[in-house]
C-alpha cells in the first residue's frame, strides 16, 4: 500500500454536508493505510464508509455532529507503536491557542496530534510532537482551496503534505 517502511494516513475534516468532498478524497488516495476524519460531517462519512467497506476509516465527533456516537477524541496506535491523537479541536480551544491540544497529546504520549475545527491547514513540529490540521475538505477559511493531508509515518519521522481538492 504505502512506501516501504512507512504507514500512510489520510486525514480530513470539516466536510459540512459535502459527500462529494469525502468521496473524492477516498477515491483519490487508494494507497492509504488509514483514513482519519476529524469531525463536522459525520453523515457523509458514514455514507463513505458504506461505499468503501474495504477502507479503514476512523472518525471523531465535531461540534456540528449533533447526536453523534463518535468519540470526542481517540488515540490510534500505528503498527510501529507511535500514537496519533485525534480530535476535532473545539474542546481544546484551537481557534485561540494550541496549548491545550499540545498538553493533551503529551499526556497521551502521542507523536502526532491531529485536529480540525478552524478550517485552516496547519503543520508544525514542536518538542517531539507533530501538530497537523488537514484544513477543510469543503469550506476553508484560510483563503486557500479545500484540502486534506497525507501523512507518512516513516522510520525517520513524519512527513505531511497538504493536497488541494480541485
Amino acid at each position: 500500500m504505502s512506501n516501504a517502511g512507512s504507514f500512510r494516513v489520510v486525514a480530513f475534516s470539516d466536510t459540512h454536508g459535502s459527500f462529494r468532498a469525502a468521496n473524492r478524497i477516498l477515491r483519490k488516495t487508494p494507497d492509504a493505510d488509514l483514513y482519519i476524519f476529524l469531525g463536522d460531517g459525520e453523515k457523509e462519512i458514514e455514507q463513505a464508509k458504506a461505499l468503501y467497506p474495504q477502507k479503514q476509516v476512523i472518525s471523531v465527533m465535531g461540534n456540528c455532529d449533533c447526536y453523534s456516537n463518535a468519540p470526542k477524541e481517540l488515540v490510534y496506535t500505528a503498527p510501529d507503536g507511535r500514537k496519533v491523537f485525534c480530535t476535532h479541536g473545539h474542546e481544546y480551544s484551537v481557534g485561540f491557542s494550541l496549548d491545550k491540544l499540545y498538553y493533551r497529546a503529551r499526556e497521551l504520549d502521542a507523536s502526532v496530534a491531529l485536529y480540525g475545527h478552524t478550517h485552516e491547514r496547519y503543520y508544525t513540529y514542536t518538542n517531539g510532537l507533530y501538530i497537523i490540521n488537514p484544513g477543510s475538505a469543503a469550506c476553508p477559511r484560510d483563503g486557500l482551496n479545500p484540502c486534506y493531508a497525507i501523512i507518512d509515518l516513516a522510520q525517520g519521522g513524519v512527513v505531511c503534505s497538504h493536497v488541494e481538492l480541485k
